[in-house]
C-alpha cells in the first residue's frame, strides 16, 4: 500500500545491465523510493524485467524496437492500475521506448499517473533534431490529457533540455547546441507557463546553478561539477504543493558513479483526508 508519503525517483541508468554490475542495487536499497522510473535502460523486456523483478517491485517495462536503444520502466511497490506506451502520432512513437504511462491509486484514494519519458538528445540541424521537436510537440498535447485523466499527473525522466541559464553550468559555451536551443526551451516555457505544470525540483531548490543531474563521463566534468540539469519531475499544481523534498544523488566520486546521471529523488507529502 503506497501511503501519504511517497518517494519518487527518476534517472537515466545509461543501460541497465551496466549499472545494475556497478552498484545500482545498492543504491535502491539505500534510497528506498516508492517509485523508480527508469530511461535509457537500453535492454529488451525480458531481460529487463528479470532483473528488476528482483527487487521486489512491480515492473513495467517499455523497451525501443531499435537493438540496444532508448528503454524506459516504471518499478512501483504497488501493481499499476493501467498502462499505456507511447505518444500516439500514428504510430510514430509507438515503438520508439521513450514514453511509458503507469496509473497507481494512492492512499488517500487519488489516482496518480506516472510518465518515464526519454526526450531524443537531439542534434542541431539534424533529423536527429526534427523528432526530438515532433516528440515535445506531441507532450505539449499530451501532458493536458494527462491533468484531465488523473488528480495528480507527474511527467519524469531524462528530457534532454536545460531551461534556464541556472541549468547549464557552461550555457554561453552551449547556445547554438541541442540541449540549450532556445527553440527547446521555449518548449518548456509552454509546460510550466501555459499549461501551468510545475519543475518540482527548480521550485524546491530555488534560483541557484544546478543542483545538476548528468555530467560528461570525460574529462573532469564530474569533478568539477560542471553538469547538466536535464532531468526532471514535471508535476501538476496540487502534487507540485505536496513536495518537501528534492535530492540529487550524486555518487561520492568518479568511480563510484554507476551511471552519467544521477538519481533525482523527490518526497512528496499528500494532505490528510477532510
Amino acid at each position: 500500500m503506497i501511503g501519504r508519503m511517497i518517494r519518487i525517483a527518476t534517472v537515466n541508468v545509461n543501460g541497465i545491465r551496466a549499472a545494475w554490475r556497478k552498484g545500482m542495487p545498492t543504491w535502491i536499497d539505500t534510497a528506498a523510493p516508492d517509485f523508480i522510473t527508469l530511461q535509457e535502460v537500453r535492454a529488451a523486456d525480458d531481460i529487463a524485467l528479470a532483473l528488476l523483478e528482483e527487487t521486489g517491485y512491480t515492473t513495467i517495462s517499455h523497451d525501443a524496437e531499435a537493438k540496444g536503444r532508448a528503454g524506459v520502466a516504471v518499478m512501483a511497490r504497488t501493481a499499476p492500475l493501467a498502462v499505456r506506451s507511447g505518444l500516439g502520432d500514428d504510430g510514430y512513437f509507438d515503438r520508439a521506448g521513450r514514453w511509458l504511462e503507469t496509473d497507481y491509486r494512492l492512499g488517500d484514494g487519488s489516482l496518480l499517473t506516472l510518465v518515464s519519458a526519454y526526450v531524443h538528445s537531439g542534434e542541431a540541424g539534424t533529423p536527429k533534431q526534427e523528432d526530438k521537436y515532433r516528440f515535445l510537440d506531441r507532450m505539449t498535447v499530451r501532458m493536458p490529457e494527462l491533468a484531465a485523466h488523473a488528480d495528480h499527473a507527474l511527467v519524469t525522466g531524462d528530457l534532454n533540455v536545460c531551461h534556464t541559464e541556472r541549468d547549464l553550468k557552461n550555457w554561453k559555451a552551449n547556445r547554438k547546441k541541442a540541449g540549450f536551443l532556445p527553440e527547446e526551451r521555449a518548449y518548456f516555457d509552454g509546460f510550466f507557463s501555459d499549461l501551468g505544470w510545475v519543475d518540482v525540483h527548480r521550485a524546491l531548490s530555488g534560483d541557484i546553478d544546478g543542483p545538476y543531474t548528468w555530467w560528461s563521463m570525460r574529462g573532469q566534468a564530474f569533478d568539477n561539477d560542471t553538469g547538466w540539469r536535464i532531468d526532471y519531475h514535471m508535476a501538476t499544481a496540487a502534487l507540485a504543493e505536496s513536495a518537501v523534498r528534492a535530492t540529487v544523488d550524486k555518487a561520492p566520486s568518479w568511480d563510484t558513479r554507476w551511471s552519467d546521471h544521477a538519481p533525482l529523488v523527490i518526497d512528496y507529502e499528500l494532505p490528510a483526508p477532510q
